[in-house]
């Protein structure tokens, strides 16, 4: 979190004191904000901070998709939302909307961007991905109903959550950081897959949804955003669907909406269109300028930005705000990282490992002695790794096991690829996430060429990936492949276990494979 003396801190302090913002999101992206991640209660007491110094008590949201940890450290690391699909556990993915409110609450947030309503039916999809609870529209409809029902479960922790990314950002091969993605789907094929997740959200009572910065000609047949296009939220989410709750723009800094439009026209069309929040514009006050300006110039009615603000108000008022908007740090450890979450996570990652591909049935593996381990982490400066190591380490203490990262010279590949001769099996266990502003989810480096290197060694190989389900359509001639949906720490520890037998390997394939 920010000092006070910091150029954020102090530019969160302007927008909150002197523009009057709503509210702030929780983030933790340093490439962006030069904010760190924040422990518990550095969170606490920084939005307590901010709380203290609105006029009107602020709405705090957060990306909390898979629990606090997305944004937060010191909270439990639940894996992501396709290994909740993989598990086949509704009550789990219950579970997770509840402790997600009570997380969110204990920290001082009150709107929760989950559940992800995207259908993922797009392989090369580089920013929802594993995100997304799978590609079969009822699947991702039934865990979408789940979560809302848990974290509408316990009047205590009364949070706001939010269907995103409307109409359905699944069927893109373009990330909407980067660039505008376009839909290709007729409209027959949008009410078959991507509206049918927001459908039920609608019908559980979901309390917003979020737009998402991709173009629909099916909708719209202006090259626009759907977040800027009337016929996409007012016509077909309001009219149609019958929408009445809050609607909030994704991040307006995004590539997908920022490069079409400047951020005060941006705001005032996404108004026009039908949104009720302007969520992380690049500059507040600007964006502010650009709306009071378009009421004075009678673009837009004072009853459209009255309408808005009414929602957002009633929202507080029901969120409790007005009486209560300070937390109390003391008490937050007792409701945060607990030993039962720890253990509900653990056993969703342990049913979501999934086989796709067991030639002579390599797995569960035998014999580990003469086989070596080679760990794929995505970055030089990553943890990734570490947790699978260490587990297989108290499973198999006499396989080697060596972890790579893609900045490393092609000698040390080599070097690698030359000592795996001297093992019978090879394991590559290959970390694949999904973020912003990446642009794919392949493997980093020279990584493709050192598995496809050790795939045509001779030697029986087993491609492990911890995260990207897809990463068999790569590398088609494994002997064996198994995946786990997520790369949290328990998804590591569950990909040791199902390897060596330790756990019987239960996990649905919840997506195709080319």
């Amino acid at each position: 979190m920010p000092s006070r003396r910091s150029k954020e801190f102090i530019r969160l302090d302007n927008a909150v004191r002197v523009l009057g913002v709503g509210g702030l999101i929780v983030v933790n992206r340093t490439d962006r904000t030069g904010v760190r991640s924040a422990h518990p209660q550095e969170m606490i007491g920084f939005l307590n901070r901010m709380q203290k110094l609105a006029k009107l008590p602020l709405i705090v949201g957060g990306d909390f998709e898979r629990g606090a940890s997305m944004r937060v450290d010191g909270t439990s690391k639940y894996p992501h939302n396709m290994a909740y699909n993989a598990a086949g556990d509704l009550e789990a993915t219950r579970r997770l909307g509840e402790a997600t409110a009570r997380e969110a609450r204990t920290l001082g947030v009150h709107w929760v961007f989950a559940p992800v309503a995207d259908v993922n039916n797009n392989p090369d999809n580089p920013i929802i991905n594993i995100r997304s609870f799978g590609q079969s529209p009822a699947d991702v409809a039934a865990h979408v109903k789940a979560f809302i029902a848990g974290a509408h479960s316990n009047p205590a922790y009364k949070i706001l959550v939010c269907a995103k990314h409307f109409p359905g950002h699944g069927d893109t091969a373009v990330d909407s950081h980067m660039g505008m993605p376009k839909i290709e789907a007729t409209r027959q094929q949008l009410d078959k897959v991507e509206l049918v997740p927001f459908r039920a959200a609608i019908a559980s009572k979901v309390d917003s949804i979020m737009t998402g910065h991709f173009s629909i000609p099916a909708l719209e047949t202006e090259p626009i955003p759907a977040t800027v296009s009337h016929n996409v939220m007012t016509k077909l989410l309001h009219d149609e669907l019958k929408f009445d709750g809050l609607v909030t723009t994704d991040a307006m800094d995004m590539a997908g909406l920022a490069k079409m439009f400047p951020g005060g026209e941006a705001a005032v069309r996404a108004l026009e269109a039908g949104v009720d929040v302007l969520l992380m514009p690049r500059n507040p006050a600007a964006v502010i300028d650009a709306v009071v300006k378009a009421v004075l110039s009678k673009r837009l009615t004072v009853r459209r930005i009255e309408h808005s603000l009414e929602k957002l108000m009633i929202a507080k008022v029901e969120l409790g705000l007005f009486s209560k908007r300070i937390v109390n740090p003391d008490t937050a450890p007792d409701f945060l990282e607990t030993d039962e979450d720890t253990a509900a996570a653990q056993n969703v990652a342990n049913h979501s490992v999934a086989i796709f591909k067991n030639e002579a049935n390599l797995v569960p593996m035998r014999n580990l002695d003469t086989a070596c381990i080679v760990v794929l982490a995505e970055r030089r400066t990553t943890q990734q790794g570490l947790v699978f190591i260490e587990e297989m380490g108290k499973l198999a203490p006499k396989t080697p096991a060596v972890l790579l990262d893609p900045t490393m010279p092609q000698g040390a590949l080599d070097e690698v690829q030359a000592n795996a001769a001297n093992c019978e099996k090879i394991v590559v266990a290959a970390f694949v996430s999904v973020g912003a502003y990446r642009g794919n989810t392949a493997l980093g480096g020279n990584f493709p060429a050192l598995v496809e290197a050790l795939t045509k060694s001779g030697k029986p190989v087993v491609l492990l990936s911890i995260g990207n389900p897809y990463l068999l359509n790569s590398f088609p001639d494994v002997n064996a492949y198994i995946t786990t949906y997520s790369t949290v720490p328990a998804s590591e520890i569950a990909a040791a276990r199902a390897l060596v037998g330790e756990i019987p390997i239960t996990g649905r394939k919840v997506i195709s494979i080319r």
